[in-house]
């Protein structure tokens, strides 16, 4: 691993001499991780901290255009360096990856990937709840050479690229493939194995460390690394413990949240992954609406050079909470929203001193809308101080399932809203608040009905002032005229 050290301590070197991030928002620090793209938005939560920022700016609602492309939904989804959408999409058959102009939505080229356990599970028993619950296969990242990385639903890890022809056309080419069914219970559901007898242990997401070494998750608690020179695999079994979020990285390490404890990784020098420190959280009593299980729903966000960041699952309030991420002591433990009326399932922006966590209670996937059911929502800044933490503002949005951004460029945090118009059928909304005073200062109107229902994919910031919003029918962009 000798030459991708030598770029990553460059790397560092740079980061700790370049200038602050500078937008709209504030003048905090995001470094890059030197083996991730630089794109401004390289995975599902834009960036190894897990940001959930992006450089450009978005809609401000001024004579707003708004396109429906019927294909989706989509989980993550990454700007490459052409500026093109590259994106993870699913289907009863197989997931998808989708090269896809910005402008017009059309596909320029796809590759198919295995179908996950859970839809050919979800298809037999008519349980959305199966596809929904499951993480498994959402997550890829784009390397620092613009290729698309991707743990697939049959324990794979694929590195694959795009490239253009001479005539311009687009395609897919694969150029690595490395098998980690060995390593992992592998008697999962597919079509030629459609009732196993023995055990399934999906890979949920992959990552590359600062030193290029990529970590791979399983949804039953084992935190692995792969050498891509070397193709050398290590495995830490967190054994009784469930993974079912992405994980973050920074320059200390590799977070990871387990539905019983907070974690963060290093790796020795042959690749195995060591524990730096292991935190319990409240877990609560029981899985809530709103959750994938019973313990944290957020991805580990990283917030500037001291923090990382989650939510527990703590009844009768669920508590934001803000750890040193060198020695993992308890900074600060917010409690956010109404007693009885608080779960999460996504990232928590984190900007400059601030936490957004958006109220995800009540939602479990498309069905819920369509049945009416009580959403109370809401959303939340956490302010972060050296001295300790306080709510900053709250917001009455109802934004039940995206994964919200932030445009560092305007400094406006953006939503995902229904407004009811008859039993079962929403309006739904691209929302725009204010990052610093929690104002709504933007609705556009996206659509009507259950095809334009997020189901828990993200939004996406692209150039030219877009944004991308992956919702059960399809692919919609939003952008001002």
């Amino acid at each position: 691993m000798g030459g991708r050290r030598l770029l990553a301590v460059a790397a560092m070197l740079a980061a700790a001499v370049a200038p602050a991030a500078h937008g709209s928002t504030s003048h905090d620090w995001l470094p890059d991780n030197p083996f991730m793209s630089d794109s401004g938005a390289n995975s599902m939560h834009a960036d190894s901290y897990a940001s959930d920022t992006h450089p450009w700016a978005g809609p401000v609602g001024k004579n707003p255009t708004v396109k429906f492309s019927g294909k989706g939904p989509c989980a993550g989804m990454g700007v490459t360096r052409e500026k093109l959408l590259l994106l993870q999409c699913g289907g009863a058959q197989n997931f998808t990856l989708r090269l896809v102009d910005p402008k017009t939505l059309k596909d320029l080229a796809t590759y198919k990937l295995p179908p996950r356990p859970s839809t050919l599970q979800a298809v037999e028993h008519a349980d959305l709840d199966k596809v929904y619950s499951d993480s498994s296969g959402a997550y890829f990242y784009l390397d620092n050479l613009d290729r698309a990385v991707v743990a697939d639903a049959a324990q794979h890890i694929q590195r694959i690229r795009h490239m253009q022809a001479q005539d311009g056309s687009w395609s897919f080419v694969r150029t690595d493939d490395w098998d980690l069914s060995k390593y992992l219970p592998h008697d999962c559901t597919t079509y030629t194995n459609p009732l196993p007898q023995g055990s399934c242990d999906p890979i949920t997401g992959v990552l590359p460390d600062w030193h290029g070494l990529l970590w791979w998750i399983s949804r039953y608690g084992r935190v692995g690394t792969l050498d891509p020179e070397t193709g050398h695999v290590h495995v830490l079994w967190l054994k009784g413990e469930q993974i079912e979020n992405s994980h973050a990285v920074s320059e200390a390490g590799v977070s990871i949240v387990s539905d019983h404890a907070f974690y963060l990784f290093k790796a020795h020098a042959d690749g195995m992954p060591y524990v730096v420190w292991r935190r319990t959280y409240d877990r609560g009593h029981e899985r809530k609406v709103g959750q994938i299980n019973q313990g944290s729903g957020t991805t580990p966000t990283f917030l500037g050079r001291n923090y990382v960041a989650i939510t527990d699952n703590a009844d009768p309030r669920m508590h934001v909470l803000v750890y040193d991420r060198s020695s993992g002591r308890l900074h600060c433990s917010v409690p956010v929203f109404s007693a009885g009326a608080s779960a999460s399932e996504n990232s928590l922006v984190g900007w400059d001193n601030g936490l957004v966590v958006e109220n995800n209670s009540g939602y479990l996937n498309p069905t819920t809308r369509v049945e009416s059911a009580t959403v109370p929502g809401g959303v939340a800044k956490v302010a972060v101080g050296a001295k300790g933490c306080h709510v900053a503002w709250t917001s009455p949005v109802v934004s039940p399932s995206v994964v919200p951004k932030l445009s560092r460029a305007n400094g406006l945090l953006y939503l995902y809203s229904p407004q009811p118009q008859v039993p079962g059928v929403d309006a739904w909304y691209l929302t725009a608040v204010d990052w610093q005073t929690g104002k709504t200062v933007a609705r556009i109107h996206t659509g009507d009905g259950p095809p334009y229902d997020n189901a828990w994919a993200p939004i996406t910031l692209g150039p030219h002032g877009y944004a991308y919003i992956s919702c059960f029918g399809g692919l919609i962009s939003v952008h001002d005229g």
